[in-house]
């Protein structure tokens, strides 16, 4: 059974997640669904990649993951797929990729249309390139590459002659601080 992970800011306190899975399910029903969150920020693509990246080692190659984080975010938004490292990632062309990865070849990133433009939102779109995934169809078959990737740049530490500073990018239910220093950085910056 392959896993299709969802990572939204969708909350838990309306019906759009349900939306989502059941979007999903009628596509092709026999998906397992893990839900990394629901709970991201509104808007929050560095919070996103940081919950993503964190999580997307647990998964087994082959799994889809859908990130539907600031999907709207501009009047004409754009959805794109592409695989990387054995998973599918399907989401919003609004940068939320390039935090997650910095390597990612352009050229294999394919834009997702509604397979009925008259009557869709974002949970169709996200269900149809799913199930399409999960035949084991070409992605360069779901639709045209990207014209433009949308990139983001990722907060990095200001290292100076004598101290380093870096940003919190996560405080976790336990209260756990995480910051954007790698240990590797802090070891070769310090006196």
């Amino acid at each position: 059974m392959q896993i299709v992970s969802l990572t939204t800011d969708y909350g838990s306190k309306d019906y759009y997640v349900a939306e989502l899975k059941a979007s999903i399910l009628t596509n092709k029903n026999d998906f397992s669904i893990i839900d990394i969150s629901h709970q991201i920020d509104k808007f929050d693509i560095v919070q996103a990649s940081f919950y993503l990246q964190n999580s997307i080692k647990s998964f087994p190659e082959g799994s889809i993951h859908i990130v539907a984080v600031n999907c709207n975010y501009k009047r004409k938004s754009e959805y794109i797929t592409f695989e990387k490292n054995g998973h599918f990632f399907i989401g919003p062309n609004n940068g939320i990729f390039s935090l997650l990865f910095d390597d990612l070849d352009e050229s294999l990133i394919y834009q997702v249309e509604s397979p009925d433009p008259e009557n869709s939102n974002v949970n169709t779109i996200f269900s149809h390139a799913a199930a399409y995934i999960g035949h084991g169809l070409p992605l360069e078959d779901i639709g045209a590459k990207i014209a433009q990737f949308n990139k983001k740049l990722v907060i990095q530490p200001v290292i100076t002659s004598n101290q380093i500073r870096a940003t919190i990018i996560h405080v976790d239910h336990f209260e756990n601080v995480v910051i954007n220093l790698k240990r590797d950085l802090f070891e070769k910056s310090k006196k």
